[in-house]
């Protein structure tokens, strides 16, 4: 039996990421029958992550829709992709952040190797990678390189955070809104776990 107060907790947390109340998954009903403190630390944590100064509405629950595609959680990436619409997202920038998370994971695992092997012949080899959505993207490319920044931390690439990191502060991007994007991405990735 949930207890009424930590049960509201858990429906407040689904709503700020756009999920209906139905969406009680066992993990966080195993945290709402014992009461458990980390719910209100979490729905704080989403609540602030979301609504950092540096990042738009539209933005943040962009950045959100990748962290769902990223972590495989149809029910969340349907949710933020709601979200953004509703903020004025139009269906080019949602496939474009679909296109990127999937690109920014082709370019994870092949750097991350070539990072991990360090051996000339892999790291001087062409990748062999086409790229093209990178060249002129519908988001913009600070934002894109944003997205890709936060993917790749995500998915533990250093090569490719440090060059996405580097871009992004020659675009000009503030280290404090690189901070939050990350931030909000490492957030909704321990939210996805409990889903």
């Amino acid at each position: 039996m949930f207890a009424t107060n930590t049960i509201d907790t858990v429906y407040q947390l689904l709503a700020l990421v756009g999920l209906d109340q139905e969406k009680v998954s066992p993990r966080l009903q195993t945290l709402a029958d014992a009461d458990a403190r980390y719910l209100k630390d979490l729905k704080i944590n989403i609540s602030n992550a979301l609504d950092a100064a540096t990042l738009s509405k539209k933005e943040a629950y962009l950045l959100g829709l990748a962290v769902a595609v990223n972590e495989q959680q149809p029910d969340l990436e349907a949710a933020f992709k709601e979200l953004a619409t509703r903020e004025g997202a139009n269906i080019k920038e949602i496939a474009e952040v679909i296109s990127a998370t999937s690109l920014m994971n082709t370019n994870n695992v092949y750097y991350r190797f070539r990072h991990f092997v360090n051996k000339e012949f892999y790291t001087s080899a062409p990748a062999g990678i086409r790229m093209s959505i990178m060249a002129n993207p519908v988001l913009g490319k600070e934002f894109f390189e944003l997205l890709s920044l936060v993917v790749s931390a995500l998915n533990g690439c250093e090569m490719c955070v440090a060059s996405h990191e580097d871009a992004l502060l020659k675009h000009g991007t503030e280290q404090q809104r690189i901070l939050d994007a990350v931030r909000l991405s490492a957030i909704l990735r321990s939210f996805a776990v409990l889903l």
